[in-house]
């Protein structure tokens, strides 16, 4: 089984990193930037459409 990975960017201080899907919070959900502390919805952090969708095949 391959694992899915998607790529995550900060809005606010532009730190980006990979996570898997299955360990991600609901994407309506609040999530916060471990390096700057912002907290947003975890959509807003997704890097890409794709990623997006991805992670909405999780849920």
């Amino acid at each position: 089984m391959v694992e899915a990975f998607v790529r995550l960017l900060c809005p606010e201080c532009g730190k980006d990193w990979e996570a898997s899907p299955s360990e991600l919070p609901d994407l309506k959900r609040n999530y916060t930037c471990s390096a700057c502390g912002a907290t947003r919805r975890l959509s807003e952090f997704m890097r890409t459409e794709r990623d997006l969708e991805t992670v909405k095949q999780f849920e």
